[in-house]
């Protein structure tokens, strides 16, 4: 498939872009890494009178790492945080997640403004920023404004960004050096998007009882979702056989998957119980 034919613009600041997305509406389309938007464009998905490369802002490609947690900017690529030894300890399981994305030709391109922008339901990085309270900046002509991820993502390609207005990054908050975590997916293939993913992490309290126990779930649902009730299960109490079977009871009767052609319903519930257990499992070794 040949693209549409559109105007192209590379701008070298923030406020050139914001222009441009002033000017020219619903009629423009971003363009971060093209992971996403370029096969859009390939198959008349979309066919924007003008896209507007940020390749060229500066500021957007930066990992920050500090005592306020993780930034990433929008343009920030999936190879960066994989390349980035530092988030070994500063975040493994937004390092684990990324590693799971797709295959490394598209890790080598997609970013993480895009990801967010399109919330697609099965995306990794949609899901850690919900489970981890991360926070959007978003920026528009009336300036930045930050969002929770858990409100900015509103259903399947759907969410909070309003007119005009382009993600430049994300914040997850501090990671302290003895949580407990996982994140595992299940795909028909390694590269394939997720039927199902879960990410969790917990800490432990000086009894070994959970504490600050975060679970999130992807592909099961129609956004990234916390599983509230599963994690007041596991909140207080060791992690024991009873505790998993409750709490991955309680997540799979919690989603509400789209049916599809890859898999009914009840098996995507199925699913998310057995991930959930796995996971478990794995955080509490």
């Amino acid at each position: 498939m040949k693209f549409p034919a559109f105007d192209y613009v590379s701008p070298t600041s923030l406020d050139e872009v914001l222009a441009v997305l002033e000017e020219r509406g619903d009629a423009a389309a971003v363009l971060a890494g093209g992971q996403s938007l370029l096969p859009i464009l390939a198959f008349r998905l979309a066919a924007p009178e003008i896209v507007v490369d940020l390749r060229n802002v500066p500021g957007l490609a930066e990992i920050g790492i500090g005592g306020d947690g993780v930034r990433l900017g929008a343009r920030v690529r999936w190879c960066d945080i994989e390349r980035d030894a530092r988030l070994a300890t500063a975040h493994p399981l937004l390092l684990e997640a990324t590693r799971h994305i797709a295959h490394y030709q598209i890790r080598n391109r997609g970013t993480v403004g895009g990801s967010l922008a399109l919330a697609d339901p099965a995306s990794e990085l949609p899901g850690v920023a919900v489970t981890c309270d991360g926070e959007i900046a978003i920026t528009g002509s009336a300036g930045e404004r930050v969002v929770k991820a858990g409100d900015f993502f509103l259903g399947p390609m759907s969410t909070g960004l309003g007119p005009g207005e382009i993600i430049t990054g994300l914040r997850l908050p501090p990671w302290p050096p003895s949580r407990r975590w996982a994140f595992i997916e299940f795909s028909r293939r390694r590269g394939d998007f997720a039927l199902a993913g879960i990410a969790l992490y917990f800490d432990l309290d000086a009894k070994g009882r959970a504490i600050d126990t975060h679970m999130g779930v992807i592909g099961a649902s129609d956004r990234p979702r916390r599983l509230n009730t599963a994690e007041r299960i596991i909140d207080g109490n060791s992690i024991d056989a009873a505790v998993i079977e409750a709490a991955a009871m309680a997540a799979s009767q919690a989603v509400e998957p789209l049916e599809s052609h890859h898999a009914p319903a009840d098996y995507l519930r199925a699913l998310v119980a057995t991930l959930l257990e796995r996971s478990l499992l794995q955080a509490s070794r």
